[in-house]
């Protein structure tokens, strides 16, 4: 189940250490009521409050605004650009084997074209 933008809010500013008034302090234009709300839930803020809640937060502004969007990734980012899970290579770390071409003169049954054999023969 993917996180809502409260959680994602609400996560990012505890994380930062930050009262819901010391963030709202840094956002222009919102209250510690409407960080409070958004937390909850009960109000959507515009993505420059979410661009600025990122930036004061250390976390990246695609993770809340795909949030916001109602995109979700498969790992979250922090502003370092390092993300919670990689993606694991094959164990083998081979590749899919591919189509092996008919040799030179030869059809894909294997046997030896009429093309190829007239031009064998003139020596």
């Amino acid at each position: 189940m993917a996180k809502k933008v409260g959680d994602l809010i609400k996560e990012a500013r505890t994380a930062a250490k930050l009262t819901q008034a010391q963030l709202a302090e840094q956002v222009t234009g919102v209250t510690v009521a409407d960080i409070g709300k958004a937390e909850r839930g009960e109000k959507e803020l515009t993505q420059a409050a979410l661009k600025q809640i990122a930036k004061a937060t250390g976390v990246t502004q695609a993770s809340l605004l795909n949030a916001a969007g109602g995109k979700t990734t498969s790992s979250a980012k922090t502003s370092s650009g390092k993300t919670a899970s990689s993606a694991k290579k094959p164990a083998s770390g081979k590749t899919a084997p591919t189509a092996k071409k008919p040799a030179a003169g030869k059809t894909s049954s294997g046997k030896t074209s009429t093309a190829a054999k007239s031009s064998m023969l003139k020596v």
